[in-house]
């Protein structure tokens, strides 16, 4: 087959790229990055080969433009697919956000997690991160997060990092004094849970925002294209960017949120929601909760844009292998159920995006249907740099598809876990059920997509066999008790 020709991700390919798909964000008066002219970027350093990722949690493949979505508002992705390797099978490890992230930092699975904790604990002691590695090998490290579960030094997440910062106020992080908010105005204002103590902690930290740079993800981006300057003082460097949103809560700025919701709304906004079934949402409220969730996403989606640019601007991408990935999406209803219930494994919440770019651009707008996971990105950083882990790693070096020379061990399935649910997926079929092979259900993706038709009733031989085959073979020949 003849080889495409090299070619770099430069900030002209970036820009023309993102601009193609940011007619309606632009005329709103957010585009996608900043078009004004700039002086051409800095040559590359010939001080070794950096490595940029890029974390965005929660984030739905299906709500990204570049993976089929013809109405979600994702100009920066999609530029960056027409110059990465897309995978369009890649899925968590397990889950949520914790489990992902460890999947992601060691190269180790998680899977099968364990009661009580299912998964959310520290990086265990006896597994090497990513940053220790490169760090013993003479990288500058840094990360970049508001993804405010993993600050604690007891859950590791900042083992063999030079710079952890940290963009502080998501979710119910105590960072200011949530007795600013009167609990009575949350509930009157905002669907929340039964106490709405988290919603009171969050808005107390948000209060007094006045631009859109005040937001949490331009505050990510922001940090991280300051603390990219400050890398490129200590090449070759690994850089993480962590970016919490479109995690709940939703509260985007309003330009966004007109973009997906036009025609206004009154009532009580959707803040956040109980993870569970969606009866007790209206369905205008939950067009809503949609609306807001696809406007985080679009922001998030411009400030990494903003971010890339910058990297153009330094000319850092010349030397720089680029992997962005999501951890876990989120359910808006699909299937009736919100949030991130464990036994609601449907696409909403198994599908990720995985975007591979190259320095040399091998491989530039290309797709992998290889089953990719969170655990096969320390792998693949290693396999890119030519550095041997201190132990074997359970992931798949990825970089071996762009190499174009051999291919990763095989894949004919995989499985992931979410408590103590899990769910297991070949060419043909995905079933779902419980460690102890409760509650199972089937679905044959080729004439059912969407997994709408349980077949489990009807076929109880395929969930049996997908259950000894899959799930316990790769659990290690069991699965922890319920």
């Amino acid at each position: 087959m003849e080889q495409k020709p090299k070619r770099t991700l430069t900030r002209k390919h970036f820009l023309r790229a993102a601009g193609a798909g940011a007619v309606l964000l632009g005329a709103s008066g957010c585009g996608p990055t900043n078009l004004s002219p700039k002086p051409p970027g800095h040559p590359p350093r010939d001080s070794g080969t950096n490595v940029i990722l890029v974390i965005v949690d929660s984030l739905r493949k299906d709500h990204v433009s570049a993976y089929g979505n013809d109405w979600i508002q994702t100009p920066s992705l999609n530029a960056l697919a027409k110059e990465s390797l897309r995978f369009t099978q890649a899925h968590p490890d397990a889950m949520p956000t914790i489990p992902a992230r460890r999947a992601i930092h060691t190269g180790m699975r998680t899977f099968p997690v364990k009661a009580p904790a299912w998964g959310w604990r520290s990086i265990p002691a006896g597994q090497a991160t990513l940053a220790e590695i490169l760090k013993d090998k003479g990288y500058g490290t840094f990360l970049v997060t508001d993804t405010c579960h993993q600050w604690k030094p007891s859950m590791n997440f900042g083992r063999g990092f030079d710079v952890f910062r940290k963009v502080r106020g998501q979710v119910s992080d105590r960072y200011k004094d949530p007795s600013v908010i009167s609990i009575e105005e949350v509930r009157r204002r905002y669907i929340v849970g039964r106490s709405g103590q988290k919603a009171r902690q969050y808005l107390a930290n948000v209060q007094g925002r006045k631009s859109e740079e005040d937001w949490f993800a331009p505050k990510v981006f922001m940090k991280a294209m300051e603390t990219l300057e400050e890398a490129r003082r200590s090449e070759p460097y690994f850089l993480v960017v962590d970016c919490f949103d479109p995690h709940e809560p939703w509260d985007p700025p309003e330009q966004y949120v007109d973009l997906y919701d036009p025609d206004g709304y009154e009532g009580k906004e959707p803040l956040a929601d109980r993870y569970g079934k969606d009866d007790y949402v209206t369905d205008r409220q939950l067009l809503r909760m949609r609306a807001l969730y696809s406007a985080e996403v679009t922001m998030a989606d411009r400030w990494l844009g903003n971010f890339l640019e910058r990297a153009h601007d330094l000319g850092v991408m010349d030397n720089t292998l680029l992997i962005v990935i999501s951890d876990h999406g989120h359910a808006l209803g699909e299937h009736g159920y919100l949030g991130k219930p464990a036994n609601a494994l449907w696409p909403e919440l198994t599908d990720i995006v995985l975007f591979v770019h190259h320095p040399e651009g091998k491989r530039s707008g290309e797709e992998s249907d290889y089953y990719a996971s969170t655990h096969d990105v320390a792998p693949t950083v290693l396999g890119f740099l030519g550095i041997e882990p201190p132990r074997p790693m359970d992931g798949q070096d990825l970089f071996l598809l762009l190499d174009q020379q051999r291919e990763p061990e095989p894949r004919d399935h995989f499985t992931l876990g979410y408590g103590n649910f899990v769910c297991c997926r070949d060419e043909q079929y995905v079933m779902v059920c419980r460690y102890n092979k409760t509650r199972a259900r089937l679905y044959d993706i080729r004439t059912d997509p969407q997994q709408t038709r349980d077949l489990a009733e009807a076929d109880p031989e395929t969930v049996e066999k997908m259950f000894e085959e899959y799930a316990l073979k790769d659990a290690g020949g069991s699965l922890p008790p319920n």
